[in-house]
Order: structure tokens, then sequence, then C-alpha cells
């Protein structure tokens, strides 16, 4: 079992033993460090809160100055926290967390914000086909059509697909395989592709099963 916080480099390729391209996305998981041990007795659960990356201290607010100087480290770009299960080894106050806690070939759920898209129309945030262009509304073409009837029910309906904001959700892709662990560079490879744009940060936590 391992759990880590990664930087999404970028996608790429590797060749399997059957020459095959296989899409692959490259992690930078590190360097990770442990910023607080949460117990039962004083938080009401347990968890590891780690952070990942280091960046001035000037452009940290004060309270996590504070937070990052009682854990020894510097400070990070985020915080995220891991249940005990979730990570194989016991961890302290401070103490780094590699990608050395994977194998290749191992399966793992890659949590990450999708990429935002902004105020989108129907056709391109719930794919509706449109309306002809022809028969008196050329203007038709990408617009949702009726919505509610207008006796009954009188209303739109809660859940009602149309225009609005999309991307920016929290998805969680499950059982990708680590394709290769470089603990030199911190890099891991998975194979697929992982949520949010490149340089967004992304949870890596081995699967249970």
């Amino acid at each position: 079992m391992g759990a880590i916080l990664g930087k999404k480099i970028g996608m790429t390729r590797l060749f399997n033993d059957k020459r095959e391209a296989v899409p692959c996305t490259v992690i930078q998981a590190g360097p990770c460090f442990v910023t607080q041990v949460k117990l039962v007795d004083t938080d009401g659960y347990d968890a590891y809160q780690i952070g990942i990356g280091e960046r001035k201290e000037k452009k940290v607010s004060k309270p996590l100055q504070g937070h990052y100087k009682k854990a020894g480290v510097t400070p990070g770009f985020m915080l995220a926290e891991f249940d005990f299960s979730e990570l194989s080894q016991e961890l302290v106050l401070g103490s780094p967390v590699s990608v050395e806690s994977f194998k290749e070939g191992e399966k793992v759920n890659v949590l990450g914000v999708s990429k935002g898209k902004g105020f989108a129309g129907v056709v391109k945030r719930h794919g509706f086909s449109g309306g002809p262009r022809t028969h008196g509304q050329s203007d038709r073409l990408r617009a949702p059509g009726s919505v509610g009837g207008s006796s009954d029910p009188s209303r739109v309906f809660k859940g009602t697909r149309m225009a609005g904001r999309m991307g920016s959700d929290n998805i969680t892709v499950k059982n990708l395989e680590i394709v290769k662990i470089m603990p030199e560079s911190n890099l891991i490879v998975i194979k697929g592709a992982v949520p949010g744009p490149r340089n967004s940060y992304v949870k890596i936590v081995s699967t249970k099963k």
C-alpha cells in the first residue's frame, strides 16, 4: 500500500514488449514530507497530512509558516491527508514520503481536479445534437430546445441539463497501472490519462483490491 502527492508533468508514450505504444502520464511525486500526524485522541481521527514541493516562505501565510516550522520542513504548494491504512510504513512528523512505496505493475487510483472549461453550452457540456438549421429556425443549431412544459408541469425540473459551468470537478480515475518508477527523480509513469491540466497536483493511492 502506498499514497503520495504528485504534480502532473505531461503525457508521453512508452513501448511494451510487443512493441506497442502505450500512452502514459508522467507525474513528479515529490519531494513530499509529513507535516502533521493526526490521532483519534487529539483530532478525532487517524491521518497523515503530507505536503509537496518547496516554495518561498514569504509566499505562505503566517499561520501556515508556523505549521510548516513545527514539522521542521520547508513550505510546500499543497497539503493533503491520507488515512493510516493508505500508507504501508509508519511515519513521524517531518519524515519524507517517497515513490519507493509503490511498485511497477501496481494498480493505483488517481484523484485530481479536471480542467476548467468555463461557461459552456449544452452541445459542448452534455453532447446535445442541437436543432435543424432548416424550416425557419436557422439560429437554433446549438440551442437546448424545450426545457419544460407550459401548462404541465409549468416549471423546469431540478437537474435539467442546461448550459453552465463546465469542468473543475473532483475526479477519481481508478485502477491505473504504474508502468515505471524512477526514485532518483521522484517520477512515476502511469498508464493512461489522469485528470487535470499540466502542472496541476494529484493524489496517488494504491487500490485496496
